[in-house]
């Protein structure tokens, strides 16, 4: 060794030979969550047999192919007036499944659905959203006011109510699941996606419920133009 030169410093190899453990361990973690998330989109279930693909066709949310005649609404919104999708030919629709006592999710699909349509401005006139609910027994009448209220999506949200026979019919016939969470019955385990419905009633888009408001507010004159 040279005058002046400092003796490296090595770790002693039992820490090195754990530390290269753990950085393994994390990298096949990472890996396999990312697989894990892959396959549960891959195998979301979709209305009428519908699979997803990439985003295409000039739409930024992902594709729902073959695109095909979305199922039926027909429900009583909150102040008990009928509500059905075929009213809204002629607009894109924009529907989702939400429940008012949510404490995550649901907010920030209403939420970031208010901002798509600000951002449409006059052009929102174009899209109707439509909320239908996964929880019966706590989306009374006065819960969905407080809730549409909150949001900012009072007059802009059609959000549907109904006893749990009727709201299954149409959880089934757009194959959304709803139930229960074990150990907390005050939450609602449910499919949390923003489907895009054409001008024609054909279900064409999909959106996660972390989806970006521009993409929607892009999406909607397409839509209302199909």
């Amino acid at each position: 060794m040279s005058d002046g030169q400092r003796p490296r410093r090595l770790w002693p190899k039992p820490v090195a030979a754990l530390i290269l453990l753990l950085a393994v361990v994390s990298l096949l973690s990472f890996l396999l969550f990312r697989d894990r998330s892959q396959i549960g989109q891959q195998r979301a279930a979709l209305p009428g047999g519908a699979r997803q693909t990439t985003a295409g066709g000039g739409f930024l949310g992902t594709l729902a192919l073959p695109a095909r005649k979305a199922p039926a609404i027909d429900l009583r919104d909150y102040l008990g007036r009928r509500v059905t999708l075929a009213r809204y030919r002629g607009r894109a629709v924009l529907v989702t499944f939400l429940y008012t006592h949510c404490p995550d999710v649901c907010p920030l699909i209403a939420s970031n659905l208010r901002v798509a349509l600000d951002l449409l401005g006059a052009r929102a006139r174009q899209a109707q959203v439509i909320a239908v609910s996964v929880d019966p027994h706590g989306d009374t009448p006065a819960a969905v006011a407080r809730f549409l209220r909150a949001h900012g999506m009072v007059g802009r949200m059609q959000y549907l109510i109904g006893s749990g026979s009727e709201l299954a019919r149409t959880w089934s016939a757009w194959s959304v699941g709803s139930k229960r969470e074990v150990g907390h019955p005050e939450l609602v385990d449910h499919s949390a996606l923003v489907y895009g419905v054409s001008a024609s009633g054909r279900l064409t888009t999909l959106y996660p419920a972390t989806f970006e408001p521009s993409e929607i507010a892009h999406d909607v004159a397409k839509l209302a133009a199909r």
